[in-house]
């Protein structure tokens, strides 16, 4: 059974940085794609941005783009990622997800969630 731990969430200030952190049990996460959503209080959840396996095709929300950046440690089976320039509206619960396909941009491709980590940006 596949787990995901996520970790690196907290309090920032805007303009800070922050990285996450996704280590995966049970399944080597090196071959599905691995994304990184978040739910702000009152909100959908949103796709934020995902890597294939091979890490070549990576995405990105329109409003992360420039900001964020994914990346995976193969070795590790961990994915990662560097959020900068962090703002107030970056505030949700951010969940790792691995998707069985190279589309993952909707909770509807998602096969396996994290628990989530809050983050909180003030202003």
């Amino acid at each position: 059974q596949v787990q995901l731990v996520e970790s690196g969430g907290g309090l920032v200030q805007a303009g800070g940085s922050m990285r996450l952190s996704c280590a995966e049990s049970g399944r080597t996460f090196s071959r599905f794609t691995g994304g990184w959503f978040r739910q702000a209080p009152g909100k959908e959840r949103e796709f934020v941005a995902a890597i294939s396996w091979i890490g070549v095709n990576i995405e990105y929300a329109d409003s992360v783009k420039g900001r964020f950046t994914i990346s995976r440690d193969i070795a590790k089976n961990t994915l990662y990622l560097q959020m900068n320039s962090l703002k107030p509206e970056d505030t949700a619960v951010y969940y790792c997800a691995q998707c069985p396909s190279i589309i993952c941009r909707s909770s509807s491709h998602v096969g396996s969630w994290g628990q989530g980590t809050q983050v909180t940006v003030s202003s």
